[in-house]
């Protein structure tokens, strides 16, 4: 039997999704951006899968950026919005949070930002690996710009607290507002608005992602966590939100994002969120009872389990635990090779040896995290196949555990 248990680190094309998309690798090959028919049929598909894409996000078209996936949309979020406001002559050091169990997606672009002379803070998250209200607002300083978190965590599925973080840092941006109406615009005591980003990757196929829902001001995703393509993404940008293109070289997306459109991967991304929305409520209920029964299995039949999921507060995809004395890369592999397909963490860091930066801010020990797997449920998961992984990973666990104890001696 094969089993695929990583759908966190990609989903298959739903075959709905292949079919709309495949027309428009041969037969509308036009480039957007054309004017002659060719091109304006492919501009017409691409308008209308933004419709589609800003009615799932209760936005506006003009308010969705197709970028090449998730780490771009990132990109562009964070370095340029920091790019926007710096070319706008702000008179004061920015400064910007970031939660600490963030896809390197946003941290690598924090921390250069941080090397750049931008003021960064790290967001903690509680032993559950969830972000609590008021660390957030400890942290908001008068030179706050922007916070970052993530509305899904990869590893443990962690769901944060997003509609109250945006609430909050509405309710600040009012107060400020309310008390420097009379102050000038160019006065060093004006405090700058604050804006609000969350990476929504993971949380797509499970929870509601409306912008105004979770008050925020940038929101992105990738197509192929939604059994759409790969190489296609999304950047919400509310309008008034300033942002500076990170990457140049034509007029693309109203001057925001340069670059010939993905036009298949747009027409698939769409057909994907279409599914998504007309799917989500029963797939939520099904994909979460597997899950239960996947941790129930595991608590009972295999010794030394810890979940570090909390259950009651995640994606009911993700299911994320250490067995005890039991190397995770070891499973991984012993694993495979009886046709169960499941990771140790997020796929971009697969070969990366370092403790997760995840399970490290929920403050498990570095040791502790090398024993851990991820089972990322999906579409096509079964009861079938949850019950052969509780066949055959307590088996292995035994033979490995037995391995690693003789080494030891």
């Amino acid at each position: 039997m094969k089993v695929y248990l990583d759908y966190s680190a990609t989903t298959p094309v739903d075959p709905v999704v292949y079919r709309a998309m495949r027309p428009y690798f041969s037969q509308v090959f036009g480039n957007p951006a054309s004017l002659h028919s060719y091109g304006q049929v492919a501009r017409a598909a691409v308008d209308q899968a933004r419709q589609v894409v800003a009615d799932f996000l209760g936005a506006q078209p003009q308010e969705i950026i197709f970028t090449s996936g998730a780490t771009e949309s990132d990109n562009l979020a964070i370095g340029g919005l920091i790019a926007s406001l710096k070319a706008n002559n702000c008179s004061f050091k920015p400064h910007i949070i970031v939660s600490s169990i963030e896809h390197d997606a946003v941290r690598q672009p924090a921390r250069q930002l941080e090397q750049l002379g931008v003021e960064v803070s790290w967001l903690p998250v509680n032993n559950r690996g969830i972000v609590e209200i008021n660390s957030v607002e400890r942290l908001i300083k008068p030179n706050t710009v922007l916070v970052s978190v993530i509305y899904v965590n990869s590893e443990t599925g962690a769901r944060q607290p997003i509609r109250e973080i945006g609430e909050l840092l509405k309710k600040i941006n009012k107060t400020r507002e309310a008390t420097q109406r009379n102050i000038d615009a160019n006065s060093a005591q004006r405090l700058p608005h604050i804006y609000f980003h969350t990476d929504a990757t993971q949380a797509i196929n499970y929870f509601d992602c409306r912008a105004d829902y979770l008050h925020c001001d940038l929101l992105s995703f990738s197509g192929h966590k939604i059994y759409g393509p790969k190489g296609i993404g999304v950047l919400y940008v509310r309008s008034g939100t300033p942002l500076q293109p990170i990457q140049l070289g034509g007029h693309q997306e109203n001057n925001r994002r340069s670059g010939t459109l993905n036009v298949p991967g747009i027409v698939g991304l769409a057909k994907a969120l279409e599914l998504v929305a007309d799917q989500q409520v029963e797939e939520v209920k099904r994909i979460g009872g597997l899950r239960q029964r996947l941790v129930e299995g595991l608590i009972h039949q295999v010794p030394g389990v810890v979940v570090n999921t909390e259950l009651s507060q995640a994606s009911p995809a993700h299911a994320h635990v250490s067995i005890m004395r039991v190397e995770g890369e070891s499973m991984l592999l012993a694993l495979d090779l009886v046709g169960i397909a499941v990771s140790t963490g997020s796929a971009c860091a697969a070969g990366n040896l370092e403790a997760s930066n995840t399970l490290l801010a929920m403050g498990i020990t570095p040791e502790i995290s090398h024993y851990s797997l991820r089972f990322s449920l999906g579409r096509w998961t079964t009861a079938a196949e949850i019950d052969y992984v509780l066949e055959q990973l307590p088996p292995i666990v035994q033979r490995l555990s037995h391995l690693s104890a003789n080494l030891k001696i």
